[in-house]
């Protein structure tokens, strides 16, 4: 499977769970209360991140993306002779 990257180069503000999922005693399902979790935020920037945040008194930690490696590979690579097989380590 293959990723792309569009839309990647946002920043986003999430909000901290207040309190942890519980399982609902009728179906099962874990929720909570707790509706800041449905909330996301973009920002364009980091510096429209943080000023939203210093803005309206919200605590924030920022964490920068971690840089991926692409292997570029064609797909015609699957069906090499001398390819190895993931099952055999």
């Amino acid at each position: 499977m293959q990723s792309g990257r569009a839309r990647t180069k946002a920043w986003v503000l999430e909000f901290e769970p207040a309190q942890a999922k519980r399982p609902d005693p009728l179906m099962g399902w874990a929720g909570s209360g707790d509706t800041r979790r449905q909330v996301h935020l973009s920002f364009d920037t980091r510096d429209e991140a943080v000023a939203y945040a210093k803005r309206y008194g919200i605590a924030f930690q920022i964490r920068e993306a971690r840089e991926t490696t692409r292997r570029i590979k064609s797909y015609a690579s699957n069906f090499a002779a001398d390819r190895k097989e993931p099952w055999s380590h």
